[in-house]
């Protein structure tokens, strides 16, 4: 995969009837891309997952700069995911759908919740990590590895990601049969 992809169309609705020029698209996190980070905790969001976060926040309009959600629970380890503020609503309406007082709820609102923080992106494209984020990822400044995973992205260290993703990765594409594509695990 190359290192800087772009991010692609999905569609969330068939366009097939829905009158020329109609229709829902909506933006996906894809591709891989290495950024460094300061001492101060800047670091720059990938221009193309920007025009995703932009497309997923309902108060951003030309002109101004889009806002994301940073989920940093301790059942994500070494990593943290990051949600467009649309993404991030779904999933906070979902958890205050469950049952008021289940042991499910309390969970899920402590972990997604309670260890998630708005951010703003600024405009040069940056935000401010908080060292506390930051030392969670094994790290208070250097290199970064983001990658999209469709309706978020992951934030790694890039050293940590090769261990603990990349190589792993590798390993299994090693053992699949020659003309393994990887495609076919779409077909259930």
């Amino acid at each position: 995969m190359a290192a800087d992809q772009s991010a692609v169309f999905t569609f969330k609705e068939d366009f097939r009837g829905a009158g020329e020029g109609r229709g829902t698209v909506v933006l996906s996190f894809t591709g891989e891309h290495t950024q460094k980070v300061d001492g101060k905790g800047r670091m720059s969001i990938p221009a193309d997952f920007r025009r995703v976060l932009e497309s997923g926040d309902p108060a951003w309009a030309t002109g101004l700069n889009p806002r994301l959600y940073v989920l940093y629970g301790d059942h994500l380890k070494e990593t943290l995911h990051v949600y467009t503020i649309a993404a991030f609503a779904e999933i906070a309406e979902q958890i205050n759908a469950m049952p008021r007082g289940s042991a499910a709820r309390t969970r899920m609102s402590r972990w997604i919740l309670g260890q998630s923080m708005k951010l703003d992106v600024d405009k040069d494209g940056r935000v401010v990590m908080p060292i506390r984020q930051r030392q969670k990822l094994g790290m208070t400044e250097g290199e970064v590895y983001f990658t999209g995973v469709g309706d978020h992205f992951e934030i790694w260290e890039a050293d940590t990601f090769n261990n603990t993703v990349g190589e792993p990765m590798k390993d299994w594409l090693g053992a699949q049969p020659d003309g393994y594509d990887p495609l076919s695990e779409l077909d259930g």
